[in-house]
């Protein structure tokens, strides 16, 4: 394997029950094997793409101390901007070559959360920043219900399963920036090799190459999706879920050639999470005398917690 599988949502989206069967087969077969995809016909359009890169472009480009104004204290990094240096990978000290911007949730008024979302960071300077943003959110939290319907009925449970806590869920959208590599890194790369926390991550196209994905069989394969295509990888929420049934695989953003590190890059996923209150327990088709049980219950909200403070961005 060479690259990543690529699937077609308009399958799932069509009213051909064979189509949608070929796009739930395909889809829960890559994510027991490799847990990445690349998929096509989603809802974003090209010109909101560009719109949003333009905005985060600019963002990114402004004064460090401009920047600061929307670091914001007492928040895990969970709204607003985030700087270089201060997420690093599990198991590691050395902080990942990047800064990044987070958009959260803003629920409905129906919601009935039993937890409070920060508000969202206004950026001052930028006045269609948090719109655009926005907008790209809900089209990617659309796309994301689908692709959980679709895996849903894989694992052989009601096709609406995860629509009530993926709907209002506590889902962060992260324009990223690595800016260019000035000297020798020592020991960090623009993101180490981790597993997401979250339930299934949709990534934009990146501005550059570098992303890879680790095979079973030991081997990094490099992603490289269409440049109409979203990057939809399974997160560590969803494995324990499915009782390692489908697969959160380690990735990484692998520093470019020497010749390349004048060179910045730019990518935005977006972490679909569920809320806060939702069981992570293994599901009860999923456990059985082949495949014990082998995650302890816990809730979507403490695990996020738990691995927020080993990332690094909130302080024991």
């Amino acid at each position: 394997m060479n690259n990543i599988p690529s699937v077609d949502l308009a399958d799932f989206l069509s009213n051909d029950p064979k189509r949608k069967q070929k796009f739930i087969n395909e889809i829960g077969s890559a994510y027991e094997n490799i847990g990445f995809v690349s998929l096509r016909n989603h809802f974003l359009d090209d010109v909101l793409v560009s719109d949003l890169y333009r905005e985060i472009k600019s963002f990114f480009a402004m004064d460090l101390a401009k920047k600061k104004k929307y670091e914001i204290q007492g928040l895990g990094g969970q709204r607003g901007y985030v700087s270089f240096g201060k997420e690093h990978a599990k198991g590691k000290k050395e902080g990942d070559l990047k800064e990044f911007w987070h958009f959260g949730q803003e629920p409905t008024a129906d919601a009935n959360l039993t937890e409070t979302y920060p508000d969202n960071v206004l950026v001052d300077e930028l006045p269609n920043f948090n719109t655009t943003g926005m907008q790209a959110y809900r089209l990617l939290e659309k796309t994301g219900v689908y692709v959980l319907r679709a895996l849903a009925l894989y694992i052989g449970v009601d096709e609406f399963y995860f629509d009530h806590w993926a709907s209002n869920g506590n889902s962060i959208l992260r324009p990223i920036h690595y800016p260019p590599i000035s000297k020798e890194p020592e020991g960090a790369v623009r993101a180490g090799a981790h597993g997401d926390i979250n339930l299934i991550t949709l990534l934009m196209g990146a501005s550059s190459g570098g992303l890879q994905v680790l095979h079973k069989d030991g081997t990094w394969i490099d992603a490289i999706p269409q440049e109409d295509e979203l990057v939809i990888n399974v997160g560590d929420m969803l494995e324990r879920h499915t009782n390692n049934k489908l697969r959160s695989t380690i990735h990484r953003v692998v520093n470019p050639p020497k010749e390349q590190w004048d060179s910045p890059r730019f990518s935005i996923p977006f972490f679909m999470h569920p809320r806060g209150d939702m069981n992570l327990d293994c599901m009860d088709m999923c456990v059985d005398e082949t495949h014990p049980k082998s995650f302890d219950d816990i809730t979507a909200g403490d695990f996020l917690q738990q691995r927020l403070v080993e990332i690094g961005l909130i302080k024991k």
